[in-house]
């Protein structure tokens, strides 16, 4: 029967396939709603579809169906080892005391690793870049950036700094500025009258 300028067939449903509504993969024309996972169902896109021959699947079911297969595979990386062929992977014999893990060099690892060596003053937590404030000469969490007195969150603009701690330019001025008559002190106010 000829195709009276319809469109190309779908390969999952073979009905025509209008160009409004086609997408293409490994030559093969698809309606949007038919491409999906032949295993699970997901819908599928150019980002997320792995073709084996004529059949299309998102990636997992992929690599469930023909992925590396065997002992080690499926169990998440922490199984596999990357040891050269021929040396033993299995366990090794340890001492028969128990060692205590130091949690300073694992954070010191995983702070080098990870690239949050800056620790908060405040908290003492690792800052990254994305929650990094500089305030004193320090890094500091936009959560931590606050007066250690009345606790409001700072800015640039409004914070102070006085022996390492942060202060709103009102509590500084309170306890750090000037004293005496006509300054706000309420210590002067009530010695005079």
């Amino acid at each position: 029967m000829p195709n009276w300028g319809g469109g190309a067939k779908c390969a999952a449903c073979e009905k025509t396939v209008y160009h409004a509504e086609e997408i293409q993969c490994n030559a093969r024309s698809f309606h949007k709603t038919c491409f999906i996972c032949m295993s699970c169902r997901k819908g599928l896109d150019s980002t997320t579809v792995a073709a084996h021959e004529s059949e299309i699947y998102c990636k997992s079911c992929y690599g469930k169906k023909y992925g590396p297969k065997g002992y080690g595979y499926g169990q998440g990386a922490g199984a596999l080892s990357s040891d050269p062929p021929g040396q033993d992977a299995g366990p090794q014999p340890h001492d028969s005391k128990p060692r205590p893990a130091s949690s300073k060099s694992t954070a010191n690892k995983l702070s080098q690793k990870f690239g949050g060596s800056d620790r908060c003053p405040r908290c003492s937590k690792a800052v990254y870049a994305a929650e990094k404030v500089m305030g004193a000469g320090k890094p500091w969490h936009k959560t931590c950036f606050r007066c250690v007195l009345c606790g409001k969150s700072l800015e640039s603009t409004t914070v102070t700094d006085k022996d390492g701690e942060l202060y709103c330019k009102v509590c500084y001025a309170k306890n750090f500025g000037p004293k005496g008559f006509g300054l706000g002190n309420a210590a002067m106010l009530e010695e005079r009258q």
